[in-house]
């Protein structure tokens, strides 16, 4: 096991996903698939890394990568709070969506940032993201999908709730990796799962012209559609960016 700063111990690597059968639902497997991958890459990251820009407007990876462990602490504590509620939500509608791009300036946002800078040593805060982050894959990889659970003010499914978060681990590996040219890419399953989601919400489908990962970027804001997008967007290229939370 690799020390880290501080005497801690960490496992070498990222657990492997866990395939059983019937056991668990393409929808768990695919959260799975994604987290564990994201995990990766940022177990990748050098020290030097942490203090490049990000896709999220504000953050540095740093901060990403704290808000990762948040993400895993939600997902934990989602799972640990079932409910005999009627559901309230699927996958699609569990997301609040504006036409508002982030600034940077939100509170909460803000309050990430500190958290980052606290940690001071990156291999920290990986540390602690590989903790949390494969406890979190192995509560997903125990769930029932069709159990309720209760987040938010709302009730959903259990499957709903991790394929919901397909789409967080899809755009925030994107954020990860925006100016990180050697870092890898989510796995084009999530992107797929992703497009798909976001295209519901928008009630159209982007361009066949457009790439998985391209579609993501333009329709949720992280990039601007060139002029030759927007023409092929048409009447969707008013409505953009869709800005999920």
């Amino acid at each position: 096991m690799a020390r880290l700063p501080g005497g801690l111990a960490r496992r070498d690597g990222v657990a492997a996903i866990q395939h059983s059968g019937n056991q668990y639902s393409a929808t768990v497997d695919l959260f799975s698939l994604s987290w564990t991958v994201l995990l990766a890459a940022v177990a990748d990251l050098s020290d030097e890394d942490f203090a490049q820009p990000s896709g999220c407007t504000g953050w540095l990876v740093r901060d990403l990568v704290c808000h990762l462990v948040i993400d895993a602490q939600d997902v934990l504590i989602t799972l640990a709070t079932p409910t005999d509620a009627e559901p309230t939500r699927d996958a699609v509608t569990y997301w609040q969506v504006t036409d508002t791009p982030p600034t940077g300036d939100d509170p909460l946002d803000a309050l990430t940032v500190r958290l980052a800078a606290a940690y001071g040593d990156p291999g920290l805060l990986k540390f602690h993201l590989d903790d949390v982050g494969q406890a979190a894959g192995r509560a997903a990889r125990l769930a029932d999908p069709a159990g309720r659970v209760g987040t938010r003010d709302v009730v959903l499914t259990a499957g709903d709730f991790l394929s919901a978060y397909v789409l967080e681990w899809t755009l925030h590996h994107l954020d990860l990796t925006a100016h990180l040219a050697d870092a890898a890419p989510p796995p084009a399953e999530g992107l797929a799962r992703s497009r798909a989601v976001l295209e519901q919400i928008a009630g159209t489908a982007f361009p066949a012209s457009f790439s998985d990962r391209d579609a993501l970027l333009v329709g949720t804001g992280r990039r601007r559609a060139t002029d030759a997008e927007r023409a092929e967007l048409g009447g969707l290229a008013a409505r953009l960016p869709f800005v999920i939370g």
